[in-house]
Parts: structure tokens; C-alpha cells; sequence
């Protein structure tokens, strides 16, 4: 894979953008959410009186799922990222993405940076990561 790949699947991206991109023996993953294909939000309930239930750690552990699922796409898994950056619409919410991301992750896995955003582009979003992954190609 050499150029941009629209994953079959998973949400469509909302622009025109690829869901990772190879660059050598790198993987570059494009800001990734928790919205599913049919464009609901795991982690997002409301209601029948329209009470919105936002959930941080259901949010992180989709995010984290949608972006294995994009790396397996492109020939890589998780344990191949090398640095992921993660944006927060709340700073309160944390502690509970922080849990989600230890299951996963430890000292030995990617560099990580976390910051605070306005906003993403679904108001029910409340996170959204962006990954870098090493992963060489295939020597013919």
C-alpha cells in the first residue's frame, strides 16, 4: 500500500481523506473516533425524552478498536504504533480515557500526547486519536 486507504467497514471519512496513509515503512492514521459506519457514536445515548449519556471510556476503547481495525486493514496491529496524539473536548474526562488507554498500552508502547480541543466535528464526540505506526513493508 503505498497510496491513501478508505477502510470498508468503518465509518466514512467526513472529508476527502484516506483512514491511514503508508509512507515508507511508516503508517500514518488519520483522526479517528469512536462514529460507526451507520454514523451513530459508540459511546453517545439519548433518551426518548433526549437526555444525551456521554461516555469517555466507552468512547477511548472504540477509538482505540477502530484504529486496530484500520492498522489490521493496512497489514499492522496496535503493537506497531509508535506515537499516537489524543484530543480531548474535556479535560475532566482524563482520568477515565487514561484507564481505557493502560488497557491497552504501557511504558514500552507509543509515545502519547494529550490536549484539550474546542471541539471535534459531532458534538457526542469526546475524543478522537490520531496514530503513527511502524510497520516495514513487504521485501520482494
Amino acid at each position: 500500500m503505498t497510496d491513501g486507504l478508505v477502510i470498508k467497514g468503518k465509518a466514512t471519512p467526513r472529508g476527502r481523506f484516506p483512514h491511514v496513509k503508508r509512507a515508507g515503512d511508516f503508517l500514518y492514521v488519520s483522526g479517528t473516533s469512536s462514529r460507526r459506519p451507520d454514523n451513530t457514536i459508540a459511546g453517545a445515548a439519548a433518551d426518548e425524552f433526549g437526555t444525551v449519556t456521554l461516555d469517555i471510556a466507552e468512547q477511548t476503547r472504540a477509538v482505540i478498536e477502530n484504529i486496530g481495525d484500520i492498522l489490521k486493514a493496512a497489514g499492522a496491529d496496535l503493537s506497531d504504533l509508535v506515537q499516537i496524539t489524543a484530543y480531548l473536548v474535556n479535560m475532566n474526562d482524563f482520568g477515565g480515557y487514561n484507564a481505557v488507554y493502560a488497557e491497552y498500552f504501557d511504558e514500552a508502547g507509543p509515545t502519547r500526547t494529550t490536549v484539550a480541543v474546542h471541539q471535534l466535528p459531532h458534538p457526542h464526540l469526546l475524543i478522537e486519536i490520531q496514530a503513527v505506526a511502524h510497520r516495514p513493508e513487504e521485501r520482494q
